[in-house]
């Protein structure tokens, strides 16, 4: 007879494979079905020029403004992420005890940032914008962004920190190192590859988002040329295409969402390539 441990292994297995088909399953189908619908208006026409007049009734131009718009605005907020998240996460693992209070109050706290809607950010930093008289533009949807991507940012970050073994510090401590320089001489070097990811798996994010944005960076058709000025991004494209009545448009739209994944997938592959790569410098 077949024991019980062996029929709980069997179906834990059919479950994994049927969660791994319907993942696969989902993956692809989204990519093939924005890839089919836009595949008659995806050209290098299309990805190397702006839009010109009449663009979203059916006239020529492309979609380089939001291709670049993205990669600026995500560059942007998650070099300003990562200031914010850098410091506190540092903090509360080599300032402060691991364990503390403190430090369990502030991941608490980052969970909760994690969960809030994007679309609240956009609304909070649209109402600082009214408070203080600060136009839509590419400053203030990348402030607003990095709010959205700090607590992912900064709790990939914190637990890598946490996974490097605390024997480690305390060699280098009895050494004679300084926390400053176990900071730069070890943690930081050991935690690196982990560090990598967690910045490239926050633009991913960033580059995606379209509530946070919609009200604070505007959008426009011109390239991106000012930090104070609209931005178009691609999200916001791919909305704005597919709101309108016209097959053609809607096409274009299908095709921005098809280069919107391709980049995001594109992404998600570096940060994991980067990783492996940069592994095999860490001491395990």
């Amino acid at each position: 007879m077949i024991s019980a441990k062996k029929i709980e292994e069997k179906i834990f297995k059919i479950l994994m494979y049927i969660s791994f088909s319907l993942l696969s399953i989902a993956l692809v189908s989204i990519i093939a079905v924005v890839f089919v619908k836009g595949l008659g208006a995806l050209s290098f026409k299309m990805l190397f020029s702006v839009p010109q007049g009449g663009y979203y009734l059916g006239g020529e131009g492309g979609i380089l403004n939001a291709i670049l718009g993205s990669i600026a605005i995500g560059s942007i907020a998650t070099l300003l992420s990562f200031l914010y998240a850098f410091c506190i996460v540092f903090y509360i693992n080599v300032y402060r005890f691991s364990k503390s209070q403190f430090s369990r109050s502030v991941r608490f706290f980052l969970d909760i940032l994690w969960g809030i809607p994007s679309i609240v950010y956009g609304a909070f930093g649209f109402g600082i914008m009214l408070i203080f008289k600060i136009p839509a533009s590419l400053l203030a949807g990348a402030l607003t962004l990095s709010f959205v991507i700090l607590p992912i940012m900064a709790r990939t970050m914190d637990e890598t920190l946490r996974m490097i073994p605390f024997e480690m510090k305390q060699a280098a401590y009895s050494l004679g190192a300084t926390r400053f320089e176990i900071s730069y001489k070890v943690i930081i070097k050991q935690a690196f590859p982990g560090l990598l990811t967690a910045i490239l798996l926050a633009f991913g994010r960033g580059i995606g988002d379209a509530a946070s944005i919609l009200m604070t960076a505007s959008y426009t058709d011109s390239l991106p040329t000012s930090l104070l000025r609209p931005v178009a991004t691609l999200p916001l494209c791919v909305f704005f295409q597919l709101s309108t009545p016209f097959k053609e448009v809607q096409e274009r739209g299908y095709a921005a969402a098809f280069v919107l994944t391709i980049l995001m997938l594109l992404v998600s592959l570096l940060a994991r390539l980067s990783f492996k790569s940069f592994s095999k410098y860490v001491v395990k």
